[in-house]
Order: structure tokens, then sequence, then C-alpha cells
């Protein structure tokens, strides 16, 4: 069975995605009082008695117009109709009945889906003097909420699980690999995830800083499942000038946060640039498995050695990093792309990797012969035993003697002897270390 899911569609500015963060929880989508911030559908996961269902919210219909950015708008709430088991058609309780509204009705009425008619901006218990003109959009009984303040949503989400079908799953999905994609503006990001999906899921077009919200997007591939979270290129500071910009830079550095996995994608026409460094320094930090994806490798001239030189320079400025496999990949033309779920897949495991305790000091113990553990003014460090105390990233606790004397070149050559033997490709490793100076 299908999961179910219910679309939030309607004109610009009626509040759709402050109903969506209201049902998410959480605020998720970007909201700001101006037309066509959501450009994109935006997924999350929501729950209401129990029943579990995927919320899309859609960027504002404006049906007359031929502008490149409104009709891709318009063609992605259209996809969004499509999807959804559920429409909430949300009008403006405030200004009645628009144009804009008996179009879009128009729409609703041709997909056949079941249509909840949401009337927002009620911000009090009276009833809209525009409550009855709804009625001739044709869909039954309007249900009155104000979004804002959180007034009729339990109504409204109890005629919403009325309409869901009968051969829709609405357990919780089991764990999804989650997968930020990340990276400067204009990197092929949203070109990368529509490739992957096989449909055009997030909106492509010339424009820099197209994608502003991070979309979420699920997705199965056999027995896997996906969390895809194709996030708003970040910018440097100083070309951060308007609002939505910074909520974008910021709801990039959370997707990163969110994710198990971070594709960390280069323009492969600039090569690494100092934006590339502190999105891959974000993610190191936050611990996160990571694959460092190239993009647009067919428009680079190539010889005998570009490859090589190219993964010189990425493990030179990116030496913080060098756990992470390299992709070099063209999302235009498909060329290794079939690399890349693989690739996730893998490092999400290594990212899970746990190492019994005995294993684990067995190797301890023969880096330490081979390579004598450091000293200073005639006391040596001392490694009693280790343990691996987390994962996601792999975490481990070396019972020490003195946190001094541990020296970072003998703890990164612990981290490559681990590493040799247990493989945690794609994923930072992090130390903790606990002293017992009293110990015979």
């Amino acid at each position: 069975m299908s999961n179910a899911f219910v679309a939030i569609v309607g004109r610009p500015n009626v509040g759709k995605s402050t109903l969506f963060n209201k049902l998410a929880g959480r605020k998720i989508a970007i909201v700001e009082d101006s037309p066509g911030v959501t450009r994109d559908r935006n997924y999350t996961r929501a729950e209401w008695l129990n029943k579990h269902f995927t919320l899309i919210d859609t960027g504002g219909i404006e049906v007359g117009s031929e502008e490149l950015i409104p009709s891709l708008i318009k063609k992605q709430a259209q996809m969004a109709i499509e999807t959804a088991h559920v429409i909430m058609f949300v009008v403006d309780g405030k200004e009645g009945v628009t144009l804009g509204d008996r179009e879009i009705a128009q729409i609703l009425r041709k997909s056949s889906k079941p249509v909840v008619l949401v009337v927002n901006k009620v911000d009090n218990s009276k009833m809209s003097e525009n409550f009855y003109d709804f009625y001739e959009l044709g869909f039954g009984d309007p249900i009155e909420i104000s979004a804002s303040v959180g007034l009729g949503i339990g109504d409204l989400l109890d005629k919403v699980v009325e309409n869901f079908p009968d051969d829709v799953d609405l357990e919780e999905d089991e764990y999804l690999i989650k997968v930020a994609i990340a990276g400067k503006p204009n990197a092929g990001k949203s070109s990368i995830l529509n490739a992957i999906l096989g449909e055009e899921r997030v909106i492509v077009s010339p424009i820099a800083g197209t994608t502003r919200d991070s979309i979420d997007t699920y997705f199965e591939h056999g027995e896997d499942k996906f969390l895809f979270i194709d996030t708003a290129g970040i910018r440097k500071k100083k070309k951060v000038d308007d609002d939505i910009e910074k909520y974008s830079v910021l709801r990039s550095v959370a997707a990163i946060d969110r994710s198990n996995v971070v594709l960390l994608v280069i323009d492969a026409t600039e090569g690494v640039t100092e934006q590339d460094t502190k999105v891959a320094g974000i993610a190191h930090e936050e611990g996160r498995a990571c694959i460092i994806v190239v993009n647009k490798w067919d428009l680079v001239e190539k010889d005998t050695h570009t490859m090589n030189l190219f993964t010189k320079e990425i493990k030179n400025k990116l030496a913080f990093m060098t756990y992470a496999p390299l992709v070099f990949i063209s999302a235009k033309t498909g060329q290794r792309l079939s690399n890349v779920l693989e690739k996730i897949k893998f490092v999400a495991n290594q990212h899970s990797t746990r190492i019994p305790t005995g294993v684990l000091n067995e190797v301890i113990g023969e880096a330490m012969m081979l390579k004598q553990p450091p000293s200073d003014k005639g006391k040596r460090l001392k490694i009693y035993y280790v343990s691996q105390t987390g994962i996601r990233p792999p975490n481990f606790t070396v019972f020490i003697n003195d946190r001094e004397l541990m020296h970072f070149s003998y703890q990164r050559y612990l981290e490559n002897r681990i590493r040799e033997n247990f493989g945690f490709e794609g994923t930072p490793i992090r130390f903790n270390y606990n002293e017992k100076k009293n110990r015979d």
C-alpha cells in the first residue's frame, strides 16, 4: 500500500505555508508577506488521530500568468494535485471569493480528488461575513480556520482523514536514509535530485537562488527508503541581502543537521571554492556522512590526468574530509548517476557501523605495538582499552592515564588504523577520552 498524501493549494498569500507549518508542528516553509515566496513543493510527515500522512505545501497558483517562475509554480502545484489523495483548497476569508479562487476551483474539479475547502484568516469564533459565498466553488461545507493562531485545525484534520482512501498505509514509515543535497547556488543540486527521481520534483531554472526552501522528497528504490532534502544554495553572507535569503541559509544548515548523509555538490567548471569548503566544514562538524559529488563533469575538457588532478585538488582543499568518497557525474547527461544511490546506501551503513569491543581492542593493541604511544618528560601515554559508544557518527571512548599525553598525530594514527581495519568510509570518527590516572 502507498502512503497518504495531502496537498495544500490556493492562490498566493492565502496562508498556505502558515497552515503547513502549523500542521507540521514546526516552522518548515518560509513565511513571508510577499507573493511567490513558496516556489517548490515542500514535504513533511504529519499525524492526526494516529494516522500518518505526507503533507505537501505548494506555491501560490497564478492561473493567468505566463512569466517563468509563476508558470513553473503552477506546474509544480498541478503535479502535487496529481500526487495527492486529498487536497486542502485554502481561500482568504477576509477577501471573499476571487476570480483566482474560481479558476483554481476549476482545476481541482478536473482532478476528481477529494477537496476540503479551507477558509483561512477567520481569527475569532465569529463566522466570516463571506462564509456563504464560498459555497459557489462547489466543494460543500467550508471549514473556517485561523492558521496563525490554530483555530479550527482539529475540525479541519478530522475532515481530511475522513477522505483518505482505504488502500493507503497510515502507519509511520520505517527507518529512512535522510540525505541533504548541499552546496552553493547553481551547482546543480536540484538537477541531481530530479535525475535520481526520474521526474521534475523540484523546479530547475537558470535563475540563481530558485530553490529557497529546503524541499523534503520521499523516495523508494527497491526495499530502500530515502528522504532527500534539496537545500537552498548556501551563499556568502555578504550576498545574503534580504530576509528570504537569510532564512534559506539557515534552512540549509538545518537541513544538514536533519540528515544522515550529505551530498556536497561541487561545480566541476569552477572547482573547489571557499564556499564549498565552508559547506563541507558544516557537514564535518555536524558529524554527517558525506559524499563529494562533482557535477557538470561533461563540461570539463579532459585528458588522462584530469580526474586525478581534480581529486588531488579536492583532497588538498578539503583535507579534513579525506574519508569522503568522490563521485564525478553529470546530472544533465546521467553520467555515473547510477553510482550515487549505491554510494548513499554504503556510507549510511558505514555511518551506523558498530565494532565489538574485543575486536576493536585487538586492533588498538596491535597499533600500539607497531607504534609506541607518545611520552612527555618521562611519562608515557597509556591506553587501557577502547569502546565504541555511539554511531552516526561512530564515537569511540578511549580510557587513558592522561589526556594531555594524547597528541593529535597519535589520535590520527589510531583513526587511520581503525579505518584500515573496519572501513568507516564516508563518515567522520569522534574520539572521547576518559582519564583513569590512578589505575595500577
